[in-house]
């Protein structure tokens, strides 16, 4: 094997800071491996784990279906390929989501995990901040979680794990090939979520 493809859906958001990062986590992790921007269905189907990263999830999902790769995701992930979901990448995965304020969203999501999200469960934007969190259910005793105009999950269907909670709000959730996190690793010098998500990328290949 010449090394996993990893992708990070280059729609809009924080691709080149997971590109960094993914980068970084095959290289400390000693394995081979390609991490690129992903904008096209036939990309897609190359590809071994994908990361749909932070940004706004109603314009990654719009301009996601306009070109088709939203169903070519849709397909692949529910074939096994290992996805993370970074914030706005939650609420795409998500079967339903909601807003904080206004209600019920009508928008494209890839609907591959029984969650429902709400968005802005924190608040707007000057409610950011960051804060220490626990993700023990997959290894990672400490992360400091940045947590920006952050969704929350608030409901889970069955043998949907959940990893880290914070103000009893869930943060990060875990089914199969499918992990989502409401904060972003990606803006950390810590390494390990990556890492994690690398590490079960190799274990499928």
């Amino acid at each position: 094997m010449s090394g996993i493809n990893i992708g990070v859906l280059a729609v809009q958001g924080d691709v080149v800071e997971n590109l960094m990062s993914t980068r970084l986590a095959i290289n400390e992790l000693g394995m081979q491996g390609i991490v690129n921007e992903i904008k096209s269905p036939d990309q897609i189907s190359e590809l071994d784990g994908l990361i749909i990263p932070g940004g706004e999830s109603t314009m990654i999902g719009h301009l996601s279906l306009v070109n088709g790769t939203l169903k070519k995701i849709k397909e692949k992930v529910e074939a096994g390929m290992p996805v993370l979901g970074i914030c706005a990448g939650m609420i795409m995965l998500a079967k339903k989501t909601k807003d904080r304020v206004v209600g019920e969203m009508d928008q494209p999501l890839l609907d591959v995990l029984d969650i429902k999200v709400e968005r802005n469960a924190f608040g707007r934007q000057g409610n950011s901040f960051e804060a220490e969190i626990s993700l023990d259910n997959i290894g990672i005793s400490k992360f400091r979680g940045v947590f920006i105009r952050a969704p929350a999950v608030i409901d889970v269907g069955k043998d949907v794990q959940v990893i880290s909670k914070f103000n009893e709000k869930t943060v990060a959730v875990k089914k199969g090939n499918i992990i989502c996190t409401a904060f972003h690793p990606e803006l950390t010098e810590d390494l390990s979520l990556h890492k994690y998500f690398v590490s079960n990328i190799n274990r499928k290949n």
